[in-house]
Formats: structure tokens, C-alpha cells, sequence
């Protein structure tokens, strides 16, 4: 291939590169630049990536401060848009949320996520469930069944987990990748499979059993600088 061939796919990169990264900067939803979604609350320092998911019902849905939501994540309240969901909110997420892309809310009772709770990419929340009662009916065409969701604060969903109807998870609970989660976990606990099991758990009288196979990591002492943690890593690896 031509040189100047080459340089003119190169800059046609760059340029594309470059327009992509305004467009998701202009495409953003935060606080002061909502676009055509109006939740009934968006916090302070909450942004939305773009490109969105699907979101219908905002009116009834409140965003803490400080969320982070992925590209391409679903947040809806209600079965279809342009209902009357009455005077509360439906789907609500306390501060410091984070739900990675590809994720979907789906809230057609009520859900809530507690503060500080991290969910990883393709997780999938929701309160309503299909019913198959009757063997001669298409199960699409059956009322589904609804029950509201509590997620406590502090916890972490892995990448493509489900939380089912009805399920609540307590505070700093750990839900494996891909595990499906059902009815009520307690506080610091750790779940997996599908359906998910409680496979590890933490008390004030036991600690964790069974024990936990790594030591805890040490954290960052205050006042480090980037610069110290790099000559920390170099010393390490001499």
C-alpha cells in the first residue's frame, strides 16, 4: 500500500477517533445537560454514558449523587412508557451507584439500590417475572408475575448476574458472575450458581467462613503519590 495511502487511513482514524469521543461527551446525561430524559431526581455528579439503553418512565425514577451509568444501560419504570405510575417513585438508586454496560434495570414495581452498591457489565435487575399457569397459553401472552426488589448498600453484582422478583440482598453482599438470585440474602455474604447459594459469609463472632484463601490487600497509605506507589512496584519486582 501506498505511503501516503497509509497516512490518509491513519488520520481518517484519528478523526473518527476523535469526533466518536465529542459525540459521547455531547450525548451524556448529568444534571446540567438532561437532554430529553427527565428523571424525577438526577444527583449531583450522576452521568449517564452515551450512547443510553432504552429509558421510559424517568418521571419515576431518582439517580443519587454520583452515579455512574454505562453505555447502553436499560432503566425503565413501568411496563411501557407514558403510564401513570402515581405519586412515588418506582425505581430508585441511592448514591455512588454504579451499573457497567449492557446492564438493565427493569422496574415495573419497585426497586431499589442501596448506596455504594458496584454492579459489573450485563447485569440484569428486575421485578417481574413471566407466569406459565396455564399449558395452553403462550407464556408471553400470560400476566406476569410482579415483586418489588431491595439491593442493600455496599454491594457488588458480577458481570451478568440476575436478581429476580422478590429478591433482597442485604449490605455488602457479593453475587457471583452469572449467578441468578432469588429471595432473601443476608448481610456480608457471598452467593453463587444458579440458583444462587450462599457460599461464603462473614459474623462479628467468626469472621469469614469458611476462611478466606488470600490475605486482605494492604491499603494505600494517606499522602502517597503516584510516583512512590510506581517506585514501590519497581522495589517489589527487583
Amino acid at each position: 500500500m501506498p505511503k501516503n495511502r497509509n497516512t490518509f487511513s491513519s488520520l481518517t482514524s484519528r478523526l473518527l477517533h476523535a469526533g466518536w469521543r465529542r459525540v459521547q461527551e455531547a450525548g451524556a446525561v448529568t444534571p446540567e445537560r438532561p437532554g430529553r430524559l427527565r428523571f424525577g431526581r438526577i444527583g449531583e455528579g450522576t452521568r449517564l454514558a452515551f450512547p443510553q439503553g432504552t429509558v421510559f418512565g424517568e418521571p419515576w425514577i431518582e439517580l443519587g449523587h454520583h452515579c455512574i451509568i454505562g453505555e447502553q444501560v436499560t432503566l425503565t419504570a413501568g411496563m411501557m412508557p407514558d403510564l401513570d405510575l402515581g405519586p412515588e417513585p418506582i425505581l430508585r438508586l441511592g448514591d455512588g451507584v454504579v451499573l457497567g454496560r449492557g446492564s438493565h434495570v427493569i422496574a415495573d414495581t419497585k426497586i431499589t439500590i442501596g448506596s455504594d452498591t458496584y454492579c459489573g457489565p450485563y447485569v440484569y435487575i428486575t421485578s417481574t417475572n413471566h407466569s406459565y399457569d396455564d399449558p395452553h397459553e403462550p407464556v408471553g401472552k400470560q400476566w406476569p408475575r410482579m415483586e418489588p426488589v431491595e439491593i442493600g448498600p455496599g454491594c457488588w453484582l458480577g458481570t451478568g448476574a440476575v436478581i429476580l422478583p422478590g429478591a433482597r440482598l442485604g449490605r455488602n453482599v457479593v453475587v457471583a458472575a452469572g449467578a441468578v438470585v432469588r429471595g432473601e440474602v443476608p448481610d456480608h455474604s457471598v452467593v453463587a450458581g444458579a440458583p444462587a447459594r450462599i457460599v461464603r459469609s462473614w459474623t462479628e463472632e467468626a469472621g469469614w467462613l469458611p476462611p478466606l484463601r488470600t490475605p486482605a490487600p494492604v491499603p494505600i497509605p494517606d499522602g502517597m503519590t503516584s510516583e512512590q506507589l510506581l517506585a514501590l512496584a519497581e522495589l517489589e519486582e527487583s
